[in-house]
């Protein structure tokens, strides 16, 4: 089982890059030590939402409007802050405006889409994909593993019981996503990715610091079940509809993400700042 620590399965190179800008979150705190990805839920307030909604419409939406039939006011803000916390729900926070972008492209692809967005923003769950990446096809899930892969990266910080729930919530967050299958027993399934979920997982790579061919085998795209191959052709795809701008040649690739983030840089929603 010490493969599922291999530091190749690292979201982050050592070199860093575009991550204080971009809206990552990290720390040995995180949503999931009281909630999963919350993915129905922001699939609801998308639907309730207009594409170009600022925070403020996000809250209102599921405060005053309750448009996720909360029944307490205290809930309904409660709610609002966790989705914030995973998602940003802002659109001056530039991974959430790509996701918000990609999210409108299909169904399909949303609950991957959601979990990469997590990923980003939740680093405990971010912790546990080397324990869910590195398991076969149709292997039975082992929370052990998950454990101590997250035990791996926050070291004492979290006691068991907390341990035990962000387990808990996690494997629920990998169920949401389709990697894992069941109830009471987790089976690994792989998952189907879409030239949006790659795109966005290259986004993501990109402003992580993983540059030209790295892109295409880092975990971002592991975490889609995409091998090297696999990851080229979907980026393929995504720059056919218009997402990416892409030349591959070899181990050289050039990439630009303009087209993906078109407001990137302008004054319209301003760069972000991790707030402190």
């Amino acid at each position: 089982m010490n493969e599922i620590l291999d530091t190749s399965l690292s979201l982050f190179p050592a070199r860093g890059g575009q991550i204080a800008d971009v809206g990552f979150r990290f720390g040995a705190k995180g949503t999931h030590t009281s909630r999963t990805m919350m993915f129905e839920e922001l699939r609801q307030v998308f639907l309730a939402t207009s594409s170009g909604a600022r925070r403020a419409d996000y809250a209102a939406a599921i405060i005053e409007g309750n448009c996720l039939s909360k029944l307490t006011t205290s809930t309904r803000r409660l709610t609002n802050q966790r989705l914030g916390e995973l998602y940003g729900l802002d659109p001056a926070i530039p991974l959430f405006r790509v996701l918000r972008r990609l999210w409108e492209l299909g169904s399909a692809g949303q609950p991957l889409l959601a979990l990469l967005a997590a990923l980003a923003r939740d680093p405990l769950v971010a912790a546990t994909s080397p324990s869910i990446v590195c398991l076969p096809e149709n292997v039975d899930f082992q929370r052990d593993a998950m454990k101590s892969a997250v035990r791996a990266v926050v070291g004492n910080r979290l006691n068991d019981s907390t341990l035990e729930k962000v387990c808990r919530n996690a494997a629920s967050t990998w169920t949401q996503s389709g990697h894992l299958e069941g109830r009471t027993f987790k089976k690994r399934r792989v998952v189907l990715s879409s030239p949006a979920a790659v795109a966005y997982a290259t986004y993501l790579a990109y402003s992580a610091g993983f540059r030209s061919a790295e892109i295409f085998s880092c975990a971002w795209l592991r975490v889609l079940d995409c091998d090297p191959s696999r990851a080229r052709q979907l980026a393929l795809d995504a720059k056919r509809i218009g997402l990416l701008d892409l030349r591959m040649a070899g181990d050289v690739v050039e990439l630009s993400l303009a087209r993906l983030d078109p407001y990137s840089g302008k004054a319209d929603y301003g760069p972000y700042r991790r707030p402190g």
